[in-house]
């Protein structure tokens, strides 16, 4: 059995308002700053901080501590870390590409928060699709929809120096290597015994969906 922690009445409902606000201005801050030149270097250094926030914000809502619960979270940041540094060093699985400065530090040439970037999209998509009833079903979806997120990130993080590509082309391989990974996180998540409903996760998933799409309209 998993333990579920429980809502707390008005003071949990407070919480909750204030976590969605901060949800809201975080990235409507981040949009603004980011599409102003002039202010574009300093946001981009707190990227990595901006992260980490999202994955504060989830944590701190998170119902379901268990022991599967921390499984899943390091299986996650490390497969996905994982086959990041598959990627960077032999061009498979995604295709030829470098990290730039923008993510903060790197291990190994991969910056170490982008097994959190893994963590926090598979467990925002995973929460969407938790009431679809057959686990290979939702994993796909899961992976499809993480997929279709990083479609729309693409050309923002080309444009900002997350990362670049050989030729400045993004190949097909990259979405191809992207759903697959994602549906193996997402198979895990979904046979994980843990309460994958999260209040928050909703909003952020749209609010990140809102946040690249004006960016690849304001940046790119």
């Amino acid at each position: 059995m998993h333990q579920v922690v429980p809502e707390r009445g008005s003071g949990y409902t407070l919480r909750l308002t204030i976590a969605r606000i901060v949800i809201l201005v975080l990235h409507g801050v981040g949009i603004l700053g980011l599409s102003l030149p002039e202010y574009q270097d300093w946001f981009l250094a707190l990227t990595p901080v901006q992260l980490l926030s999202s994955l504060l914000i989830i944590l701190l809502f998170h119902r379901g501590w268990n022991d599967s619960f921390p499984i899943f979270a390091a299986a996650a940041f490390w497969i996905g870390f994982g086959a990041e540094l598959i990627g960077i060093h032999t061009g498979y699985l995604f295709g030829d590409y470098v990290y730039g400065p923008t993510l903060g530090p790197k291990l190994w040439d991969v910056p170490i928060i982008i097994g959190v970037n893994w963590f926090i999209l598979a467990y925002l998509t995973g929460s969407v699709f938790r009431r679809v009833p057959n686990d290979y079903y939702a994993a796909f979806l899961g992976a499809l929809a993480m997929t279709a997120l990083d479609y729309i990130i693409e050309p923002v993080a080309v444009a900002l120096d997350f990362w670049y590509w050989k030729f400045d082309v993004i190949p097909v391989e990259n979405y191809l290597g992207w759903f697959g990974v994602s549906f193996v996180v997402h198979l895990i998540f979904r046979k994980a015994k843990f309460e994958k409903f999260n209040p928050i996760a909703l909003l952020l998933l749209l609010t990140l969906i809102v946040f690249f799409t004006v960016l690849n309209f304001t940046v790119v």
